[in-house]
């Protein structure tokens, strides 16, 4: 899959774009804070429906505004064109068509576009909540998997229900606190079926990008834990209901799932260094991108960088050149405000480019030749 161009309008800070891309490589270079994560955030919504950083549609209106809009116009492998378009303005339901016709449901729309975006915040999949790292499996899974994201929808629909009643004041009713158990069970074991599943064939992908951009310096793993390991959900979620009854939502369930990420056998979080986490930051979306790319629609992902040399060592640095610069990835958008890194990077690139410099919301295309020389 291939974003051939893009149209935005008050989005963020960005007034107005209008850009042409190439189907290999694609950087842009500024200042921090200028608008480059923005053009990437972007990108990012017309695949999810949502911002990557600010879940609150509207504060991603760009200031004085009454509305945003982002429009893409991709090209798939066999040719075929896919127009998709997003509009918002306050106080109203955002709206997402494809080849103008409006979604019923946004959730029809994942997985249609699928893409894979590296970015600094990643750092709160090591660093903060298990909610961070159970978002990591659903963003993949969610993207191949339709019946996995109805299960997700059902499971979170009844957890809801069944919290609202976990905090009332009178006692409630039985038979509707067993109802919300046995969907939250239900739509539970088969969430954690998937991810389990997931997990299992995502490891030795994720192990093969750690050793090759660690160059076999340290042995990576992962762990899923789950209160569906454990035995029968429902079994675990009625035996809780007293507990949950004094604190007011529901402790067992896959809501609480964890990935337990591991250097050495050991949590990462604990013994990393700084650029250690970010290898292993990378190599999980490495392996994600890898992983959608045989487990998906068929069709090669989208790659967003924002950022992602800081604070990597130079054999680091050239091994992720490599594999980005190789045929396995498709189209990548990255963003760096070191001109040297990309520079690196273009001079491996064996096939069509495009640079363009962002300054304070404005976007303009570098001229330039393919060997790297403007």
């Amino acid at each position: 899959m291939i974003l051939n161009r893009i149209s935005i309008l008050n989005y963020k800070n960005l007034e107005q774009v209008d850009l042409n891309f190439s189907p290999k490589m694609n950087c842009f270079i500024g200042q921090n804070g200028v608008g480059k994560t923005n053009l990437l955030d972007a990108i990012y919504y017309l695949s999810f429906c949502k911002s990557a950083s600010n879940p609150i549609d509207s504060q991603n209106i760009r200031h004085e505004q009454d509305f945003f809009f982002i429009q893409g116009e991709y090209i798939h492998e066999d040719g075929d064109k896919e127009d998709i378009y997003c509009g918002l303005k306050p106080r109203s339901k955002k709206r997402f068509k494809r080849n103008k016709k409006d979604y019923g449901r946004l959730s029809d729309h994942i997985g249609l576009i699928p893409l894979v975006m590296v970015s600094p915040s990643d750092s709160e999949l090591i660093s903060g909540g298990s909610d961070e790292r159970r978002r990591f499996m659903d963003v993949v899974i969610s993207q191949y998997d339709r019946n996995y994201l109805e299960a997700l929808i059902r499971y979170n629909r009844a957890l809801a229900q069944r919290n609202a009643l976990m905090k009332q004041e009178e006692e409630p009713d039985d038979s509707l606190v067993s109802v919300c158990e046995e969907m939250m069970a239900q739509a539970g074991e088969e969430v954690f079926y998937k991810r389990n599943e997931f997990i299992n064939e995502f490891i030795p992908i994720f192990q093969n990008f750690y050793s090759h951009i660690s160059l076999d310096r340290e042995q990576v793993n992962l762990a899923y834990e789950s209160h569906a390991a454990n035995g029968l959900l429902l079994n675990q979620i009625r035996e809780s209901r007293p507990k949950d009854r004094i604190l007011g939502f529901s402790l067992k369930g896959v809501h609480k799932d964890d990935l337990i990420m591991q250097l050495a056998n050991f949590p990462i979080r604990r013994e990393g260094s700084q650029g250690q986490n970010k290898t292993y930051l990378i190599a999980l979306k490495l392996a994600q991108f890898e992983f959608l790319k045989r487990t998906g629609r068929k069709t090669t992902p989208i790659l967003l960088l924002d950022d992602i040399f800081d604070k990597l060592d130079a054999s680091r640095v050239e091994q992720i050149v490599k594999l980005v610069a190789g045929d396995q990835f498709g189209q990548i958008f990255m963003t760096d405000t070191n001109r040297d890194h990309l520079d690196y990077i273009l001079q491996k690139i064996q096939g069509e480019y495009k640079v363009f410099d962002v300054v304070d919301g404005l976007v303009t295309e570098r001229n330039h030749k393919n060997n790297g020389e403007e």
